[in-house]
């Protein structure tokens, strides 16, 4: 077995694990990148890009269908499900390409394949071949979907999102188990492809959103499309032939069958942890085996270990599974070096969801106890360029404080990943809603309705 040393090892070669690699090595660490594959992060592989690739097609499909509102008339409208998930395929290759060859650029001598295990918390041993002695790690083993019990007996007609993608054609039917923001997009993608989609999640609501206006629209337009079932729980599933059987219950406990020709799991993603000998560093651990660490500077209590991105299972999106990635990685090449680490504050938490209408949450969650708000609203019924482009559904809650500063808020609409993106910059940098008001606005556009919010916060607070 060799006998290696180094001052930081990585372990993970996926978003987080490439960028705390890099950051340890311009810090001046000599590091090491450990990674048992496949290659690609999770979202190229079987995340955020595949899925958008199938949203589009579908987006596609519901648009060629729908244009009747513009006195165009389009028949015949149909969908070829293998060459929709060729060029899926095609372009997710693409993207995970281009991540390879950013691994690949790097030095033979500073990557290490196979599975690492933690034999100490200062040694890993990669399989039967090499030993590695550290003074910093950073765990960034990334996550794996979750499989609710009932569904593990299901062998082929069960689909996770790692499966999903290499299919050769869209089935029949889908029971998708879950109306988050994986499941949902996932969900009607398909029902605009012509799939029929029952989607059943146990929550009260979908796409994330809490608040209640917005959640109780969402459910009402996706049920448009989908056979939508909130508040409901599988009990058991089992094949059907070719398909499979999926016996729940609905919100107010009758008990219904349900026949479908693939099953997806939609219910999340756990860490990567199981496999990496966490017990024998003296790390804490909680009930899903996950570190105790700092949230800012992302070292774990108990040892030079640090932890990021997925696998830390706090804000599993790429964008702060890469930011999370250069801290570790730099607060890793400062404990190598008896440096002191840095814990820098959180970014404002966002999160989308690609569907149409798109929800995103943007800083403060909602919460109908908390004091001292004051909330802004519009509905994008009535919203000028919304209207002229027949996308005017859903609405905008924000709130701010009592002096005006905005805290956050939730959008389910046209245009919300850009909404959602000016929003989450002023909450940033701490403007208050006079602050947007007096920002120019581009006439006619879906942002306007920023402008209007404002008002109406300022006008609650000033009584004008």
């Amino acid at each position: 077995m060799r006998e290696l040393e180094y001052d930081v090892a990585v372990i993970g070669a996926g978003t987080a694990g490439i960028a705390a690699y890099r950051a340890a090595a311009a810090a001046g660490a000599r590091a090491v990148l450990i990674e048992r594959g496949p290659g690609g992060t999770t979202c190229a592989r079987v995340g955020c890009m595949p899925s958008k690739l199938l949203i589009a097609a579908g987006g596609a499909a519901h648009a060629a269908r729908n244009t009747d509102l513009f006195g165009i008339r389009v028949s015949d409208v149909s969908v070829d499900g293998r060459a929709v998930l060729g060029r899926l395929r095609a372009e997710r290759d693409r993207f995970v390409g281009g991540v390879r060859d950013g691994l690949e650029s790097l030095p033979e001598d500073v990557r290490i394949a196979g599975s690492a295990r933690f034999a100490d918390d200062r040694t890993l041993a990669v399989d039967d071949h090499t030993r590695i002695r550290f003074r910093a790690a950073v765990i960034a083993t990334g996550s794996s979907p979750i499989v609710p019990e009932p569904l593990r007996g299901l062998g082929d007609r069960l689909l996770t999102t790692d499966t999903l993608f290499e299919i050769p054609d869209l089935p029949d039917s889908l029971a998708v188990l879950g109306a988050g923001a994986v499941g949902i997009e996932i969900a009607q993608a398909m029902a605009r492809l012509g799939v029929a989609v029952t989607v059943i999640d146990a929550g009260a609501n979908v796409a994330g959103l809490c608040e209640p206006d917005l959640a109780r629209q969402a459910a009402e337009i996706f049920r448009t499309e989908l056979d939508l079932h909130l508040g409901a729980e599988v009990l058991a599933a089992a094949p059907d032939g070719d398909g499979a059987t999926l016996r729940w219950t609905d919100r107010d406990g009758h008990e219904r069958i349900t026949r479908a020709s693939r099953v997806l799991a939609a219910t999340g993603r756990s860490p990567n942890l199981e496999r990496l000998g966490l017990e024998s560093t003296g790390l804490r651990l909680d009930a899903r085996g996950v570190p105790d660490f700092d949230p800012r500077s992302l070292v774990c209590a108990g040892a030079p270990i640090l932890i990021a991105g997925d696998a830390d299972a706090w804000r599993p999106v790429l964008h702060e599974a890469r930011r999370q990635g250069t801290i570790a990685g730099t607060n890793a090449a400062a404990l190598a070096a008896g440096r002191p680490t840095e814990a820098p504050a959180p970014w404002t938490s966002l999160a989308m969801v690609f569907t149409h209408p798109q929800a995103a949450a943007i800083g403060a969650p909602y919460d109908p106890e908390a004091e001292g708000r004051v909330i802004g609203h519009l509905d994008f019924s009535d919203q000028g360029r919304a209207r002229v482009e027949g996308r005017n559904r859903g609405g905008m809650r924000i709130w701010a404080d009592r002096r005006g500063r905005l805290l956050g808020g939730e959008m389910f609409g046209p245009s919300v990943e850009h909404l959602a993106h000016l929003l989450t910059y002023a909450v940033t940098d701490g403007l208050n809603a006079q602050d947007v008001q007096d920002r120019p606005l581009y006439h006619p556009t879906v942002e306007e309705g920023l402008g209007s919010v404002m008002s109406i916060i300022i006008r609650n607070l000033t009584g004008r």
